[in-house]
């Protein structure tokens, strides 16, 4: 089979409808627009979300909610989760990413303190809660804030 013998499957395509090419093609004379009024003047359509002069609905809705362009967020990790991680290991963002702890980097990383840390390591992260700052440094482990 080459390219030129290539065939679209019977039924499956249709010429295109031409509208206005007289009577016999049935759809000659008004092509479709029928009789007078807006829609059947050149350039007589009315623009997307135009109601007749009544308020639109998107201004009818209630708007909802803020969005704050200073939002800082972090990608957050839990104590638990660094138990995966040799004794004496530097924990860094970079580290946390390439594992799929985190999923992005977004504004930094922040260290939460849910569950146990049992391996002594050295953690560099944005942002640490406090409860995550006693985990870590209980078991002899050392904190960088970046």
């Amino acid at each position: 089979m080459k390219l030129h013998d290539l065939k679209p499957t019977p039924g499956s395509t249709r010429n295109r409808k031409r509208v206005g090419r007289g009577p016999g093609s049935g759809t000659g004379k008004t092509a479709g627009s029928g009789h007078n009024g807006q829609n059947a003047r050149s350039g007589g359509k009315v623009r997307i979300g135009f109601e007749g002069g009544q308020t639109r609905l998107f201004k009818r809705l209630r708007k909802v909610g803020f969005n704050n362009p200073h939002r800082i967020e972090y990608s957050t990790v839990n104590v638990e989760a660094l138990n995966r991680y040799e004794e004496g290991t530097v924990i860094t963002p970079q580290l946390l990413l390439k594992d799929r702890l985190i999923r992005k980097l977004l504004s930094g990383v922040k260290i939460l303190g849910n569950g146990t840390l049992e391996k002594k390591v050295t953690v560099q992260a944005h942002k640490f809660t406090a409860s995550a700052e006693e985990k870590i440094k209980a078991v002899g482990g050392n904190i960088e804030v970046i």
